[in-house]
């Protein structure tokens, strides 16, 4: 029987359910097994449904199979933290030979992050790779780019995360900097080669529509600006609630205004960011969220370090023509990314609305990406290291925004991802003080959280080191990859 799901084909139970809130995660029905053909369940589902008595949760149960939902951590009393890491590894190794429910088929076994996150994530893959790369399991570095090579050449991108209903989203592109850190592990330059025409094929995902575009407008991840200039943005082709935040999604929507509520939803959580007062533009409600007008910084330089690297690539196989059109296009990107997210007013990097045609007001540390790759000039990282120090270092950690909303990616959240950005942003321009600040600030919080708890966790509270970060939909995750492969990289 292929047991594979896409919700639609079971749109009008998982409706049911979701609203009836049976679950206390509405993950969980995404994440379920068929244990029978799926047209078989509906048509019980219709019949049953009508009976007096029904039950939906018990028919749940016995039509659809729930192990492993939940990814369990062995805790072990008192080993020291970074041999709990290295256990824990083990722990968080998942394969799917097979298509099993909403679970993506992947040749090669993956780490998964933890908790409720049961699959493949794109972008927490590169975090888990540094530290894998710590650990010396170089292994499964391989297994996780030739997951994402396959998801690539398979699906034409990789999604959100290894699910049928992620098909229609990514998360910000770092598969260039993921072979990097493979080439660095290995010292195979040959893998670039390998993988190019992969490289060449996420390209073209995040830069479809391009050729169609007239000033003033958007097509999917591209938009082209009234002064005539390309630029890239997060998108989802879906514009209906996320089945795994249904009820949320609903709710949010009725108080809403504009008719792209959903995708707007959808294109936050392909930056990885949801959700923050970054999308909002009122700052403050996710009910004025406006992900779509929005060109990122993160986005548009993560796309900038692929176009060198395709351009590096090309050059390594003589292909002279495409060597220079993709350094042309990285230069051209190199100098928009100084016109449309530099704010020279702030002193700092800030997404840019396309709507307005200026620079959005919210202040947050995605203005790390320019001097992550290189692309500040040394009094842009000064002013830029200024403000990291004045607004967003805390004894936790570095948070994400200057705003307190009560979404996770909002103060007072420090996020694993950013206390690596801000270490390396740091050491690239001489701020060594500042970097090691960073690194030793999140470290302790992280050593504090671990010893009273005997876990790692998704997310950290970088303003008051007595507590676990809380906020958003659902409560903070422990195992967590993200956490555990930038903690390890920070203290090597």
């Amino acid at each position: 029987m292929n047991t594979q799901l896409y919700i639609k084909d079971i749109q009008t139970l998982f409706d049911d359910v979701q609203r009836s809130q049976i679950f206390e995660d509405q993950k969980m029905m995404t994440d379920a097994v068929p244990l029978f053909s799926v047209s078989e369940i509906n048509e019980k589902y219709e019949k049953e449904k009508l009976v007096s008595g029904f039950d939906l949760k018990v028919f749940v149960l016995s039509n659809f199979d729930f192990l492993g939902a939940k990814v369990s951590i062995r805790q072990d009393d008192h080993l020291p933290i970074k041999q709990h890491i290295e256990k824990l590894w083990d722990e968080l190794t998942r394969n799917s030979y097979e298509e099993r429910g909403t679970l993506l088929k992947l040749p090669k076994p993956y780490i998964v992050p933890g908790g409720r996150f049961n699959e493949f994530f794109y972008w927490d893959s590169y975090f888990i790779m540094l530290g894998l790369q710590v650990s010396g399991r170089i292994d499964m570095m391989k297994n996780i780019i030739e997951n994402c090579s396959y998801l690539i050449q398979n699906v034409g991108f990789i999604p959100n995360a290894s699910r049928t209903h992620f098909l229609s989203r990514s998360q910000p592109p770092y598969f260039s900097l993921m072979l990097n850190l493979l080439v660095e592990s290995t010292s195979d330059e040959k893998l670039y080669i390998q993988y190019y025409n992969t490289l060449e094929k996420e390209y073209n995902f995040w830069m479809n529509g391009e050729g169609k575009l007239e000033n003033n407008m958007q097509s999917e991840r591209v938009l082209k600006t009234n002064n005539g200039d390309i630029l890239n943005r997060y998108y989802d082709a879906e514009n209906t609630p996320r089945p795994e935040s249904y009820l949320i999604d609903i709710e949010d929507h009725e108080n809403a205004s504009g008719e792209e509520f959903y995708r707007n939803i959808r294109s936050g959580c392909e930056s990885g960011w949801d959700f923050s007062s970054r999308w909002f533009s009122d700052e403050e409600t996710i009910q004025t969220i406006e992900t779509l007008n929005i060109a990122q910084v993160d986005v548009n330089c993560l796309l900038w370090h692929l176009e060198k690297t395709l351009a590096k690539t090309s050059g390594l196989q003589n292909f002279k023509e495409k060597e220079n059109y993709f350094n042309e296009r990285a230069a051209k990107r190199r100098q928009l990314i100084d016109v449309y997210f530099w704010d020279e007013n702030a002193k700092t990097y800030k997404d840019y609305h396309i709507k307005k045609h200026k620079n959005t007001t919210s202040e947050h540390i995605a203005a790390l990406y320019p001097l992550f790759l290189g692309l500040a000039s040394e009094e842009q990282a000064k002013a830029v290291s200024e403000i990291i120090t004045e607004k967003f270092l805390y004894k936790g950690g570095l948070v994400t925004t200057t705003k307190q909303t009560g979404q996770q990616w909002d103060l007072p959240n420090a996020w694993a991802p950013y206390q690596w950005l801000g270490f390396v942003s740091m050491k690239n321009y001489g701020f060594t003080q500042l970097a090691d600040e960073i690194k030793n600030n999140w470290c302790s919080n992280v050593e504090r959280v671990y010893n009273n708890t005997g876990k790692l966790m998704e997310k950290y509270n970088a303003l008051d080191n007595e507590t676990i970060a809380g906020g958003g939909e659902y409560p903070n995750q422990d195992g967590f990859g993200w956490t555990n492969g930038v903690y390890l990289k920070l203290k090597q």
